[in-house]
């Protein structure tokens, strides 16, 4: 029998840790990576650098794969339904991952869903927007580009209509969002397959820090059980009306009187997921390819009651790998995950996984761990 082989498009950390998770599954890994020193291009079995903007590149890379998937949405959409016309497995397909790649269009479907999202609407320039902060409970105002933010990039909170002038200056379209009054922020990871089997991984709590995911705690800290069900099963449902396959991230607010909100989407393995590693029977990244291989999908209950995950981010303390001693010795249940990246500040560079009985207590083993690799803690 031959294995399948995964063409996975962006040479990122996902995919990175997506190849690893194929290892066990004997599954060969093809990769179209921007460089050859992207996370994944160095550990992957085959890498073809190349720019994933260019539909022949794209074409060619298909040759030889059994489907193709990706570690961003980025991939613009026309190429993508042209590889479906050809007969190329595409997961998620062009008509979901859209709504993945423009908030606009995301906003709009939801909305016809009867999903519950912040009040929102496309805006044409400043003085829009002071007409929809009038039409809410006024200024600030959330401001978003419809297409290509992450990690807090292309993500405006604004007081003023001339604070409101800078997202236009790049000629996308902007979206406008209220500012919504939550509690925390929340994460609800599903993985569906095209047969139409799906699981849900526990809700949890993600920390942001300046627009960056820095703490997971899974599962969320005295979360009402009802309102983890309702989160659970609006993530399950968004994945089956917008016909997801894979790894589905709900990013939600929690609202100060009890609601969840969707924030945004993402299709494909996610930050807020890393937890399940060592945390889940069976990972994001192993339950993402069993579903694009249309496999039967794995256990996503967790193995401990409680495991975390902190982001190691760049600093001024490069040579992290002298800190393992110390990580290791001091902490023998840690696990840390390395992406082979260059460290910049701020730049995610690896995290860090805990678990245990003890919220507290594997909190701090996470956070200490990730502060000692970054060079914030000494001791």
């Amino acid at each position: 029998m031959t294995f399948p082989v995964v063409g996975m498009v962006g040479g990122g950390q996902l995919a990175r840790m997506t190849h690893e998770a194929g290892i066990p599954l004997g599954i060969t890994f093809k990769l179209l990576s921007d460089t050859p020193q992207d996370s994944a291009a160095l550990v992957a079995h085959e890498v073809v650098v190349g720019d994933y903007h260019d539909l022949g590149t794209l074409r060619d890379f298909a040759r030889g794969c059994d489907v193709i998937t990706f570690d961003h949405e980025h991939v613009p959409t026309e190429h993508l339904r042209a590889l479906e016309a050809e007969g190329i497995p595409v997961r998620p397909g062009p008509a979901a991952l859209v709504y993945a790649q423009d908030k606009g269009l995301m906003r709009a479907r939801l909305s016809e869903l009867g999903v519950p999202c912040p009040r929102h609407r496309l805006v044409a320039d400043p003085a829009d927007v002071t007409r929809f902060a009038e039409e809410g409970e006024g200024y600030p105002v959330v401001l978003k580009t419809t297409r290509g933010g992450y990690d807090g990039k292309g993500v405006w909170v604004v007081g003023t209509e001339k604070e409101a002038a800078e997202p236009f200056r790049a000629g996308v379209r902007v979206l406008a969002e209220e500012k919504v009054d939550y509690v925390r922020e929340l994460a609800a990871n599903v993985v569906r397959s095209p047969h139409g089997q799906a699981v849900a991984y526990p809700v949890v709590e993600s920390q942001q820090v300046d627009g960056v995911c820095d703490t997971v705690i899974a599962p969320a800290p005295g979360m009402d059980e009802e309102l983890s069900g309702i989160a659970q099963e609006m993530a399950l449902r968004i994945a089956n009306e917008l016909g997801v396959i894979g790894h589905l991230a709900v990013e939600l607010f929690e609202t100060r009187d009890g609601r969840v909100l969707v924030n945004e989407l993402a299709m494909r393995p996610h930050n807020s997921g890393h937890w399940t590693q060592d945390g889940a029977a069976t990972s994001q990244f192993a339950n993402h390819l069993r579903a694009v291989l249309d496999l039967p999908l794995g256990d996503p209950r967790p193995r401990q009651p409680w495991t975390v995950m902190v982001n190691v981010l760049g600093g001024d303390f490069p040579d992290m790998y002298s800190a393992y001693l110390h990580c290791m010795a001091r902490d023998p249940g840690l696990k840390i995950h390395m992406y082979a990246k260059g460290v910049k500040p701020g730049r995610k560079v690896g995290h860090v996984n805990t678990y245990g009985e003890d919220l507290p207590e594997v909190l701090e083993r996470a956070r200490h761990a990730a502060g000692y690799l970054r060079g914030t803690i000494t001791e």
